[in-house]
Parts: structure tokens; C-alpha cells; sequence
């Protein structure tokens, strides 16, 4: 059975964004014969992020989480190994080091934003610990960053950021995603730059280039050999075939070449949603998030807080009655089916609390001023009627 239409009057809760260029690249590369990884694209876009980032090596993946699956592969994890993670995030975050055997202790999120929370831990540091994984959700990076990347320093740890929604955002006018030794980015459709599935692998740390690439590319040294670097192509270590087609590419480079119109429209449509929200957050009936200090965000989300979780749920639904798809995440991963037997019982308050109260409202490219109106309208309507 076919799904129903939807309503003509629909606001989905995201749409992927077509900048111009992108088919015109696609039928460039098809006609170069070069559609498998590694291509012109791939070292258009690689060459991109090293000069305007100032990352030490680039490195395009078919997906954020095979990102920061080579991560854990470049960083040697093995059974028992302790790798720290928030709570609040997706399951890839944490699943990455659990494919290669670890030990994953999660750490709460900060009382006023569901970033994790930095003061928790070196409580949670033992002889086992190897990484800790910071999430820069919603394109901000943590309260105390400097402080994590001392305590990292202090014993001798590795830090893998996970920018997956931090494309474009800074912290002391430095991109996010270039502070960890290690730092894998999203394309995802629902980010703000596209690759319809694509991430990247940022490796900050020069030790690690090298290695990286030939894990890049399934343990060989083929991206070597090609460039005449080496005099045989061999499987020289493990690895497995990360490298996105170069129709992804192709996509992803037309992005980045827009990606100054895209990031200012966000901008205003995430500022038009601060203003017309603000009241109602003076008066305390709803909650959105802090700005993070010397921080540029990068405009990825808008997200406001509930007072309870029958209010979200009740906000949700009557937001889905007017044709309006807002919705909430994360389910907390201590809490998850697969890992809570595995957690060590500690209770994490706040990441509990943001899974239960926070919505996130639709905003996408193609998002119109009077399809804001009418959102914003049916939250204050919604409230109108629930205070």
C-alpha cells in the first residue's frame, strides 16, 4: 500500500538543498570515467577543508559514523579500553569504539546545554582510558573546551571531536573540528552541506596521516603508489574501502563552493526564530539554548526546552495536527536497549532531561519567511492555550 499524500500545505522538518552546480559536476565526472573514490572531487574537496580549515590531512568518507570508524581503527582501540563518550548523541559516537572491543563510559551532559560536561571528567579517568569523544552538538563545542584539551594533555589521551553538526562553526575563531587530535565531519542530508551520505576525516595529529590514509584506503598503499610514492601497490596494514563514489563528491563540491549563501540563510532564519521565541522565554514558559561564550555557531539547529516531557509530547502533536514535522532526540545511550546492561549504573541527570524536554523546530534552505510565521504562530498558539 502506497503512503498517503501528504498535505499541500506540509512543512517538513528538513529538505535537502539543491546549491545549482551539483548535476552539472555529477555529469562532469561521469564523463571523466572516474565515478569510484579518489577522483578530481574528492581531491577538490580534500584540498578545500586542509587550506581553509588548516587541517593536516583531509581525508572524504562515505559517512560521518566511517569517519569515526577509522578513528578508532587509526587510534588502535582494543578490547577493554575505556573511551569516554556524552550520553547525549547519536548511537555512531559510541558504536565506532565499540566495534573494535571498548569500554564505553559515558559522561552526563552540562546542566545548561546538552553538551557534555567537562568538570565530570577526570572522575571518570582511570589506566584504562585511551580517548575522549567530544560532540559539538548542534555546532557548539563545549562550555570549557580548553580546560577538556588540558586534561587530555595532563594524561597523555587522545581527543576525537565529533563535528558531525559543526561544519563551519568556530570557537576563538578557530573551526571546530581542528582542536582534537582526530575529527570526523557529516554530508548527510540533513546537514547544512550535503553530500546526500558523506562525512570526513579531519587528522589534525601528523603522526597519524600517513596511517590514515592507507586505512582510507582498505589497509593498502595504493594513494602512495599513485603518486609514485611507493614502488609497489601492497596491503601494507588494516583498513577497510571508506572512500565515497565520485558523484558524492561532485555533489559535496558544489556545496562548499555555495556555502557562504547557504550558512547566511540559516543565519536569518535561525535569528527569526530567536526573536519571535524570545518572549516567551523571558516570561519562562519555554527554554532555548545558551550561546556558548567566544563561540560563532554555526546556525545547524534551532531547539527550545520544554518544561516537562508530556508538554513536549503534547507540543510535538499539536505542531504533526497543523502539518508542521518538528521533532526531539537523543534517546540517552546509557539508557539505550543494547549498552544500559553494559553502563556502570551512575545516573546522568541532564542528558536525561534534554532527551525529554528538548524539540527541535524544521529549518532548511528552502524554509519561506510566512512558513516561519506559521510555525512560530502554532507554538505561541500552542501555548496560548496551555498556560
Amino acid at each position: 500500500m502506497l503512503p498517503a499524500p501528504l498535505p499541500p500545505d506540509f512543512i517538513p522538518f528538513n529538505r535537502p538543498h539543491l546549491a545549482g552546480p551539483e548535476l552539472d559536476y555529477i555529469r562532469q565526472a561521469v564523463a571523466a570515467g572516474k565515478l569510484s573514490g579518489n577522483g578530481e572531487f574528492t581531491r577538490r574537496c580534500q584540498q578545500f577543508f586542509e587550506q581553509q580549515y588548516g587541517i593536516n590531512k583531509a581525508l572524504l568518507t562515505t559517512s560521518g559514523t566511517a569517519a569515526l570508524e577509522m578513528a578508532a581503527l587509526l587510534l588502535d582501540i582494543q578490547p577493554g579500553d575505556e573511551v569516554i563518550v556524552p550520553s547525549y548523541t547519536f548511537t555512531s559516537t559510541a558504536n565506532a569504539f565499540v566495534l573494535r572491543g571498548a569500554r564505553i563510559i559515558f559522561v552526563d551532559s552540562h546542566p545548561e546545554h546538552p553538551n557534555l560536561d567537562v568538570a565530570q571528567l577526570e572522575l571518570l579517568i582511570t589506566a584504562r582510558t585511551r580517548a575522549m569523544v567530544v560532540v559539538h552538538y548542534g555546532g557548539h563545542p563545549p562550555a570549557d573546551l580548553p580546560a577538556l584539551l588540558a586534561l587530555a594533555e595532563r594524561y597523555n589521551l587522545w581527543v576525537v571531536e565529533d563535528a558531525a553538526q559543526a561544519i563551519e562553526a568556530r570557537y576563538h575563531d578557530r573551526p571546530l573540528g581542528t582542536f582534537g587530535h582526530l575529527a570526523a565531519f557529516s554530508f548527510h542530508e540533513t546537514k547544512n552541506l550535503s553530500a546526500g551520505e558523506g562525512g570526513l576525516l579531519a587528522v589534525n595529529d601528523p603522526r597519524l596521516a600517513e596511517r590514515a590514509e592507507i586505512i582510507w584506503e582498505k589497509g593498502t598503499n595504493r594513494a602512495a603508489f599513485a603518486r609514485g610514492e611507493a614502488a609497489r601497490y601492497e596491503w601494507v596494514d588494516i583498513g577497510s574501502s571508506f572512500l565515497p563514489s565520485e558523484l558524492n563528491a561532485a555533489y559535496l563540491w558544489a556545496q562548499l563552493e555555495a556555502r557562504a549563501t547557504i550558512q547566511r540563510r540559516r543565519q536569518q532564519q535561525w535569528q527569526f526564530y530567536a526573536t519571535a521565541l524570545a518572549p516567551l522565554a523571558a516570561a519562562g514558559t519555554l527554554r532555548l539554548l545558551p550561546a556558548i561564550p567566544d563561540a560563532q555557531p554555526n546556525w545547524h539547529l534551532f531547539a527550545l526546552l520544554c518544561r516537562s516531557e508530556a508538554e513536549r509530547d503534547a507540543l510535538l502533536a499539536h505542531l504533526r495536527q497543523r502539518h508542521i514535522l518538528a521533532v526531539f532526540h537523543y534517546l540517552p545511550l546509557h539508557r539505550s536497549p543494547y549498552y544500559a546492561p553494559r553502563h556502570d549504573g551512575r545516573p546522568l541527570p541532564h542528558a536525561d532531561r534534554f532527551s525529554r524536554t528538548l524539540l527541535r523546530l524544521p529549518l532548511y534552505h528552502e524554509l519561506q519567511p510566512e512558513q516561519q510565521q506559521r510555525i512560530v504562530g502554532a507554538v505561541k498558539g500552542f501555548y496560548s492555550m496551555n498556560t
